[in-house]
């Protein structure tokens, strides 16, 4: 579907404005929607391109600015040590509570959407894989995509690295997409069977794939990149948000 992608909305928490960005079909009508987090290096270009193929298969897509409190309004840090160093200080100085408020404001955001059905997903990369778990506590979210979680085996997400994440499990009521790369340094064979067990152990509906992939594998710049895995991880993605969310590109 052909899109709109210059879109934004500053959204009120209890920290601040988070500024938004929306990317959406053009053609007129309601539409299921997905909050798609970040890496810890906020909205770059190849989270645009995430986007906005998420939005072209008829989804409202938006994308929070994780660190919104800490940093000005847009501003993206470079795929590189530096970026790096400063995305992973900010991941424990937010608190638990601040991301889940984040959370809270998109989900009400799109309920408060005249194109938007009601019907809400999540995805997350990296960090924002992890986000992606704890939006899922949400009662309203259908259906979640997490890719290489990162610290939610560790429970170290926040300030105070004390998540409670693998704890509440069973406030999930919706269903779950793990994907996983076995070359994923971040996230040890140990660490991903604890997490499984864990879902199992709370009798959670999921997909779970774990494939020949680095971490960042999905993110089309960087050597990691594996357009190969991606390409065929994201047509997953699709299948699952249609089958979740209901096709949504005519009018309700």
């Amino acid at each position: 579907m052909i899109i709109t992608n210059g879109d934004y909305v500053d959204l009120e928490t209890p920290n601040g404005l988070m500024r938004t960005h929306i990317l959406k079909p053009a053609a007129p009508g309601r539409y299921p929607a997905i909050l798609l987090y970040s890496e810890i290096f906020q909205v770059t270009a190849p989270i645009r391109r995430t986007a906005a193929m998420l939005a072209g298969h008829g989804f409202i897509v938006a994308v929070p600015e994780i660190y919104h409190e800490f940093v000005p309004a847009g501003e993206i840090f470079p795929y590189d040590q530096a970026g790096s160093d400063r995305g992973n200080a900010l991941k424990t100085t937010k608190t638990i509570a601040g991301y889940d408020a984040d959370s809270r404001a998109v989900v009400d955001h799109f309920l408060s959407r005249p194109d938007c059905n009601g019907k809400i997903g999540v995805m997350g990369i990296c960090i924002g894989g992890h986000l992606a778990f704890r939006a899922a506590f949400n009662p309203e979210v259908l259906g979640t995509v997490c890719f290489y979680a990162t610290d939610l085996h560790k429970a170290t997400l926040g300030a105070g690295m004390h998540d409670d994440s693998l704890v509440r499990t069973e406030d999930i009521k919706g269903e779950l997409f793990m994907v996983w790369g076995r070359q994923d340094p971040h996230v040890s064979l140990e660490g991903r069977t604890a997490i499984q067990a864990r879902l199992n152990q709370a009798g959670t509906r999921m997909s779970w794939i774990e494939v020949n992939g680095a971490h960042a594998f999905l993110r089309d710049e960087g050597i990691r990149y594996d357009p190969d895995l991606a390409h065929s991880m994201m047509q997953l993605v699709f299948n699952f948000f249609h089958r979740r969310l209901s096709e949504g590109d005519h009018a309700v």
